[in-house]
């Protein structure tokens, strides 16, 4: 019967833990955990038996856990960037029996945009050759003595800064079409890749490798 006795005596585990952290660059060790300890890293222990038990990362600030969310969200950005580019390769394949058919998708809107370099360009030597005469307009009155009128002067300042905004959407539509060109040769490049297709060789490369190697000159004898 002594053996329930003992039993009996055992203290019961009462769930009570023991935390331990650093603060100040010392090991602060405690039965209750104070307010200002909360976010810190700790290691919780069992208060009867010692035995260690979780431990606890400190809580991240606002910059970290903005951090984490905008890494997180770059990582579903990525993913559905991938899915999105595996569906139009898929696409692509079904789509398009030749390269011919693929580049016809690009047409339209390279037509765009290359009716919009063509227009700015058109714009800017309009509004730099009427520039010109109006400055040389000016130019000649203050050679003669004259004042500039007011009207014309703010209509130079008008003209100016339309050459200046017609020269930097000319600029945009320029950078537009190198940004298509790129996408226009990588999506080909894909294309052939996924039909197993070899690119094609420029006839101009190829010409000059075929070409033979000029003969070497040999001086003459005298």
């Amino acid at each position: 019967m002594a053996a329930p006795a003992l039993a009996q005596n055992k203290p019961a585990d009462t769930g009570k833990k023991l935390y331990c952290w650093d603060e100040g660059g010392k090991r602060i060790c405690s039965d209750t955990l104070p307010p200002e300890a909360v976010n810190s890293a700790r290691q919780e222990f069992s208060a009867r038996s010692g035995t260690r038990g979780a431990e606890v990362q400190r809580a991240l600030t606002a910059e970290e856990r903005a951090d984490a969310a905008l890494a997180q969200a770059q990582q579903e950005v990525d993913a559905a960037a991938a899915d999105t580019r595996k569906r139009t390769e898929q696409a692509m394949l079904s789509t398009y029996a030749t390269e011919d058919d693929l580049r016809r998708v690009f047409n339209e809107r390279t037509a765009i945009v290359d009716n919009n370099i063509k227009t700015a360009v058109f714009n800017v030597t309009s509004l730099r050759s009427a520039l010109a005469a109006q400055l040389t307009a000016a130019g000649n009155k203050e050679l003669a003595g004259q004042k500039v009128a007011d009207k014309q002067a703010t209509e130079i300042r008008q003209r100016h800064n339309e050459l200046l905004a017609q020269l930097r959407l000319q600029s945009a539509f320029e950078q537009q079409r190198q940004a298509m060109d790129v996408e226009i040769a990588e999506s080909l490049a894909r294309y052939r890749e996924l039909k197993g297709i070899a690119a094609p060789v420029d006839a101009s490369s190829a010409a000059s490798a075929a070409a033979p190697a000029p003969a070497a000159v040999v001086p003459a004898k005298g």
